[in-house]
């Protein structure tokens, strides 16, 4: 369903804010990171195969539904009533937050994809303490947002595709943390949840 210009604006404005402030706070950290001789993007730098794929094609999804969600956007792309879409915006906004908090907690550990010698810091502390994967758990707040603010055939794919991508990806990195600190993950992945909680 295509909606007019007057009524699409509002809508377009706030959804472009999520975006901006969530691939905002991505992009200075990393400009941030680069900064202290850290390398941020590790996606795909791993040789097991597995892992490569399975981050190749979560780069592919994260990186594909920005011009998806854009060109929504843009042509008005939306099924949903008002409602519903102002929804998504504060549904995109809490994902902006959320994201923003993991960055923070993580510090200087924060890296995207798993990386083949650096060796991080196991964090639990700050918003860790109730998910342990927060950075995600932004990212799939933040598509679905975008997604309810301007719901369509193209949005919803792409969304879909994301969100099973970081989950693949969440795999392989309990993985990857269980190999690396043992005991320690496994303790704290007894007490907080994947996604949202504490036992």
């Amino acid at each position: 369903m295509k909606i007019t210009l007057e009524e699409n604006m509002p809508y377009a404005l706030l959804a472009l804010v999520v975006m901006g402030l969530f691939y905002g706070i991505y992009l200075v950290k990393q400009w941030s990171q680069k900064r202290q001789g850290i390398k941020t993007m590790q996606i795909g730098s791993r040789k097991d195969s597995k892992i490569h794929m399975v981050e190749t094609l979560m780069g592919i999804a994260t990186v594909g539904i920005i011009p998806a969600d854009l060109l929504s956007i843009a042509m008005g792309w939306s099924h949903l009533g008002a409602n519903a879409r102002f929804t998504g915006f504060l549904v995109g906004m809490l994902g902006d937050l959320v994201f923003l908090s993991a960055v923070i907690s993580m510090k200087d550990s924060w890296r995207a994809g798993i990386p083949e010698k650096d060796r991080t810091k196991l964090i639990t502390g700050g918003v860790f303490a109730y998910s342990r994967n927060p950075a995600f758990l932004g990212f799939d707040l933040q598509y679905i947002g975008v997604t309810l603010m301007f719901c369509n055939g193209l949005t919803v794919m792409f969304t879909i595709f994301a969100v099973v991508m970081l989950h693949l990806q969440i795999l392989q990195e309990e993985n990857y943390l269980t190999a690396v600190f043992g005991d320690e993950y496994l303790e704290y992945r007894s007490r907080v949840f994947r996604y949202l909680g504490k036992r």
